[in-house]
């Protein structure tokens, strides 16, 4: 049986809207007509492939608008096609457009128009289809009674600001995703730098694996690196001291169980001493209980002692084993000029609020945010360093009882908190505990990676807006294709299309998805990028043996200096 589908003839446009100001808007152009409704999702044939100039050019990623009775509701282009093509002769083939239905615009209670999400009023057949105007960009995506960041323009209009939401994208956590090369670091860069010039006391801290990021904030940021900050050891939970000083094999039972009576011990002697010096105000305080986890200094001296005293009791060799084993990673660790940050100090001095008000910037003092360089970060405790600055973050929070709001910016996320279990344990509980309860505290979460595929899942899950650069791999499109917000999964089957520092941001943090493309840093304002290129590099020599052996010399000295 054949079908015939007559050609569709264009309707009058609906009457334009008029500004509060009482300027006229341009007549807005019919570009289609509502032939199927279902769900969140709507089809419709187009009326003037032949006569729309390229200002109205229907694009996937485009906003569009749809009248009906009720409300103006607000979609996106999601996918164009022409499943009947014209035959020889005809002028024009039958188009249809697919959209994603987020919000609507009605009047408010001051009977000004508004954009607000889900739609109440749903588009029946024959319903006008027509292009968003600027007007209608302005009120969706820069809407003047949120708190918003201007972090670049629309793709689909460059004269209106993309805007995020700031309360629901910090409040929420959020993630940068990006392959590399398509304009991560300078979009996380490019966020950061409008939150800072728009909140001067705010609180941020990178964690910063390639030592890219202390160049792009100018004199408002504070550099840590290895050589001037001190993170001390005994500030480490007992989970964390057991993933830097226990191996996992036969013996490590044996010796996490050594080790807690063992600091304990330290922190008992610690505790007594100072209470001896300080006298009776210290009273109260040696009565305390001390556990493994107890926040009280003690000295790594103690520790040896008493294992050395625990050496001279035993006489078997199968129970000496895990006492020599333990004490011989400690003093490894005590003589490994890498590790001085963490055990080299010669005296043990309470500096955990000095460590708390260096890291999270307490006061700001003109400098809200600070850098960690953790590129010289020996691999094998990389664990224990963010696993630590990361529990101590969620602890103030609490402590401050939401006080104190906070950014904790996960650089190469995925490398610290892996998807595979087995790896990375402490560092895991700490950013998940952190995804899971850290708004109810006010602090905020900020994964940056390249690789969604292979970060836990648990903690991506948390993240109420996804800022989407270029993704080439299909593994991990099928990453944000589940957990993609708002219905907008086709906008993911775009994402190998995208241009350098254009993103599709989805989620929370936005008013609806929109498709951006972030503003031009400039040369000072971007992150470090240590490598020049092969082509401008190779044209003239770039080291000599003298260079060499200053940068083997360096390279020893990986603890004290890059």
């Amino acid at each position: 049986m054949t079908v015939h589908i007559e050609k569709p003839v264009a309707k009058p446009a609906a009457p334009p809207f008029r500004e509060r100001r009482g300027m006229p808007a341009a007549a807005p152009i019919r570009l289609a007509h509502i032939v199927s409704v279902s769900g969140s999702h709507a089809v419709a044939i187009l009326e003037r492939q032949d006569a729309i100039a390229d200002k109205a050019r229907v694009q996937i990623g485009a906003l569009i608008k749809i009248i009906t009775p009720g409300a103006t509701v607000m979609g996106v282009v999601s996918a164009i096609s022409a499943p009947m093509p014209a035959a020889e002769g005809e002028p024009q083939s039958l188009g249809l457009i697919e959209i994603n239905l987020a919000g609507e615009i009605v009047p408010d209670h001051n009977r000004r128009l508004t954009f607000r999400r889900g739609v109440s009023s749903l588009p029946s057949l024959g319903d006008a289809v027509m292009l968003a105007d600027k007007h209608d960009l302005t009120r969706v995506y820069a809407p003047p009674q949120a708190a918003s960041i201007q972090i670049g323009s629309l793709f689909q209009d460059a004269t209106v600001p993309a805007r995020l939401l700031v309360d629901d994208l910090l409040a929420k956590h959020f993630l940068v995703v990006g392959s590399t090369g398509s304009g991560k670091s300078s979009a996380v860069t490019c966020i950061l730098q409008r939150l800072l010039h728009e909140h001067t006391h705010a609180h941020i801290l990178i964690l910063d694996i390639h030592n890219e990021y202390s160049a792009a904030f100018g004199g408002l940021v504070e550099p840590i690196n290895l050589g001037n900050f001190s993170l001390p050891f005994w500030m480490l939970d007992f989970t964390e001291m057991v993933a830097a000083l226990v191996s996992i094999d036969a013996h490590h039972d044996s010796e996490v169980e050594i080790l807690a009576d063992a600091v304990v011990h330290a922190k008992k002697r610690y505790s007594e001493s100072a209470t001896s010096r300080a006298g009776a105000l210290r009273r109260s305080e040696a009565q305390m209980v001390i556990t493994v986890d107890t926040p009280t200094p003690f000295r790594m001296s103690d520790v040896m002692s008493w294992l050395d005293e625990q050496l001279g009791r035993l006489e078997r060799t199968q129970f000496l084993l895990p006492y020599r084993r333990l004490k011989s990673r400690i003093e490894s660790l005590a003589t490994d000029q890498r590790y001085n940050f963490m055990f080299g100090s010669l005296s043990v001095q309470d500096t955990m609020g000095d460590v708390l008000a260096r890291l999270f910037r307490v006061p700001a003092e003109g400098r809200p945010i600070s850098v960690i360089d953790l590129s010289t970060v020996p691999p094998e405790i990389l664990d224990v360093v963010i696993s630590v600055i990361s529990r101590l973050a969620f602890d103030l929070a609490v402590w401050s009882k939401g006080g104190l709001p906070m950014l904790l910016v996960c650089e190469e996320a995925h490398r610290y908190a892996p998807v595979d279990d087995s790896k990375f344990m402490p560092t895991r509980q700490a950013l998940s505990r952190i995804a899971k309860e850290g708004r109810k505290y006010g602090l905020s979460l900020c994964l940056v990676t390249q690789r969604p595929c292979e970060l836990d899942a648990t903690i991506l899950s948390q993240c109420g807006t996804a800022v989407v650069l270029r993704l080439s791999s299909e593994r991990d499109q099928e990453v944000i294709r589940g957990s993609t917000y708002e219905g907008m999964i086709d906008l993911v089957d775009f994402l190998p299309l995208l241009g350098d520092r254009e993103a599709i941001v989805l989620g929370q943090g936005v008013s609806m998805p929109m498709r951006v493309r972030f503003d031009d840093l400039g040369k000072r304002g971007v992150p470090r990028n240590m490598h020049v290129g092969f082509s401008k590099s190779w044209k003239s020599p770039n080291l000599d043996r003298n260079g060499l052996d200053e940068l083997v010399g360096r390279w020893r000295r990986a603890g004290r200096e890059r």
